[in-house]
């Protein structure tokens, strides 16, 4: 049974809400008559629900509510006073009552759904919070939204199982701690994760990386080198951006899956047994890869027996404000600078923004702002300075609305958001604009872009 904590200088209201509450209902009930007294019960005790009179002697409700939300932050808090006025609910409200009751109009039956809702909603706070600590620990991975829940779920069920899994998903929304997350899930979590990036790797070179050489095989293979089919052997191999890799490799790699068994370059025709799980991930779509010639079919469908989808962040913004908790006590226990406070001006910036760099894009903005930005508090200004945004610009706009100007500012914009997106490399950046690398950075000087660590 919950335990309720009711706190007022009347010993006549403490004495009959009390025998109320516990005929009524049968809640534990705890009393105080101060302010000071219920900080120490709510310090010492277990403590559901605190019922707290506003006008009181030395310490007032209003500064008790304030202490305790710094104590127990989580703890609801119903106001009660004979003298309420609009102004004074708004006031507890703002900070972080739950809900407020007049005294002089007592009426049971109202106060004891307020008293229930007030429960209910502090055990879904609890199961939330545990939730998301839960999945943090387990995926090491932020977000208790629909989305979220469902890819905990994909991993849950494939996790365990041997197929191949398909991950896709825009640059940066996390498709690597999607594929260490199923790889820790599974019966071979205790064997080698091996990652593969086929979009880093030259074509020339790759088929080295993955299957090995003898020494001798070419020009430079001074040794032996084992492959990182043959490393991930009784794990599992991750082969991120697979869509890059080029229709030689793919043919081998899809022997790998058929056969079972490499070949190490320069070994002569012998094979080696490997026993491997491969989790791939792309963010192409890889149907119209294959349309175009660029993708086998048949490796396609090897390789989508288990096909997840990442959401990019700007189809689940609700779990912006998370991460960006996440992001800066990951800063401060790896630096150990004192954590920086946002505003809920600034946290709206951030839900605002399209995110076309989805998680990445925020860690760096967040990790930026921890760097650069001097005071405690992140306010809305410092958010949209980190986002490349030029406050300035913006008012030349509004107040001479020319097509010329709207046309700077818009040009601006997208290139800025695609450097994010790219993490500021100006080839990828180039690349995905379809611009001449060199025309780019003449753009980036003549719009007056630089990467915001340079500014």
């Amino acid at each position: 049974m919950s335990n309720i904590l009711l706190v007022d200088d009347e010993k006549y209201i403490l004495k009959s809400l009390s025998l109320e509450l516990q005929q009524s209902e049968g809640y534990d009930v705890i009393t105080a008559q101060n302010g000071k007294e219920a900080l120490g019960i709510i310090a010492s005790s277990d403590v559901d629900l605190v019922m707290l009179d506003v006008l009181m002697p030395e310490m007032d409700g209003i500064e008790t509510l304030r202490k305790i939300k710094n104590l127990k932050p989580d703890l609801p808090v119903i106001m009660m006073s004979a003298q309420g006025t609009i102004e004074m609910a708004v006031k507890a409200t703002k900070l972080g009552a739950y809900d407020f009751i007049e005294k002089g109009t007592f009426d049971l039956d109202p106060v004891l759904v307020k008293i229930k809702n007030a429960l209910g909603f502090s055990k879904l706070e609890k199961e939330n919070i545990e939730l998301r600590e839960l999945l943090n620990k387990r995926y090491n991975m932020v977000g208790s939204s629909l989305a979220m829940q469902e890819l905990y779920a994909q991993i849950e069920r494939s996790g365990p199982s041997d197929g191949r899994v398909l991950i896709y998903g825009e640059n940066g929304t996390g498709k690597e701690l999607v594929a260490h997350a199923i790889h820790d899930n599974s019966n071979r979590k205790n064997k080698p994760f091996v990652k593969v990036n086929c979009a880093a790797i030259p074509d020339d070179l790759i088929e080295s990386e993955l299957f090995g050489h003898e020494k001798g095989a070419f020009t430079g293979a001074i040794s032996q080198i084992i492959g990182k089919f043959e490393s991930a052997n009784g794990g599992t191999i991750f082969l991120d951006e697979i869509g890059d890799m080029s229709l030689k490799t793919q043919a081998k790699v899809l022997r790998a899956i058929q056969e079972g068994e490499i070949e190490r370059i320069g070994g002569g025709g012998k094979t080696i047994k490997v026993n491997v799980r491969i989790i791939a991930a792309t963010n192409k779509d890889l149907l119209e890869e294959i349309e175009k010639g660029n993708f086998r079919e048949d490796l396609y469908y090897r390789l989508n027996v288990i096909p997840i989808l990442i959401l990019p962040l700007r189809e689940h913004k609700e779990d912006i404000p998370d991460l960006v908790m996440h992001f800066v006590d990951e800063y401060c226990k790896e630096s150990g600078k004192k954590p920086k406070v946002f505003s809920s001006d600034a946290i709206e910036v951030l839900m605002n923004h399209s995110w076309p760099g989805n998680i990445r894009q925020l860690k760096n903005v967040i990790e930026r702002m921890m760097i650069m930005i001097n005071h405690d508090d992140i306010m809305a200004i410092d958010v949209k300075w980190a986002l490349g945004m030029s406050q300035e610009k913006k008012v030349k706009i509004q107040e001479e609305n020319t097509l010329k100007d709207m046309v700077y500012e818009s040009e601006r914009d997208i290139i800025i958001s695609a450097l994010e997106a790219n993490d500021w490399n100006v080839s990828r950046t180039a690349q995905q604009l379809k611009l001449e690398r060199s025309y780019l950075h003449k753009k980036m000087n003549k719009l007056g872009i630089k990467k915001p660590y340079d500014r």
